[in-house]
């Protein structure tokens, strides 16, 4: 049994999984503040082109000389224009998400196997070292190493869960723009032919 305790981590001390826990927690916050500078950068970037837009919508409406038209101007026209604009950065902040996701995933799986393997080791090494006579304990003990084994397979199915459907609802929520947004677009059209 010793043989395969040093097969799955051979070297590794306490420090050197606190080491490896450190640089996860690490990876962990540079994602996290990777996706913030984007969304940063993203809100930015709306606000310079909603700026723009709105300086070339008053240009075109100081040109207007009827209301009617005015009026008409900006219920088509900038409506929509601003329509579009939230649609394009919803799916911009979306796509920063899902990659934060995709991320956050890959790196609690390498978190949740990390403890597994630190776990399997210690009972190899416990069970190895045990003194003669204990095997009733032995058996107690490996019993306990089972379920926690089971334990560590449901929490990475249930993050798997949790992680997918958080995908699932960021795409839902893309997915009810896009058709809000062509359902919009046929009304305006009918209301200009008239």
């Amino acid at each position: 049994m010793r043989k395969n305790s040093s097969q799955s981590r051979p070297g590794l001390n306490a420090s050197d999984r606190q080491q490896q826990a450190i640089q996860s927690s690490q990876e962990i916050a540079q994602s996290a503040v990777k996706s913030a500078q984007l969304i940063a950068k993203i809100n930015q970037e709306a606000a310079q082109q909603m700026a723009q837009a709105f300086q070339e919508k008053v240009t075109e409406l100081l040109k207007v000389k009827n209301p009617q038209e005015a009026f008409e101007l900006i219920q088509a026209q900038v409506l929509q224009d601003a329509a579009a604009q939230v649609k394009d950065y919803q799916a911009k902040v979306a796509q920063v998400m899902k990659s934060n996701h995709q991320e956050l995933t890959r790196l609690a799986e390498s978190l949740i196997q990390q403890s597994k393997n630190d776990l399997i080791h210690f009972v190899n090494d416990a069970t190895a070292n045990a003194p003669a006579g204990s095997e009733p304990y032995v058996s107690v003990f490996k019993m306990a190493f089972s379920q926690a084994l089971q334990n560590f397979e449901l929490i990475k199915a249930s993050t798997a869960d949790s992680f997918a459907n958080f995908e699932k609802s960021v795409e839902n929520m893309s997915h009810f723009l896009d058709q809000d947004q062509t359902k919009s677009k046929p009304i305006s059209k009918r209301h200009s032919k008239r």
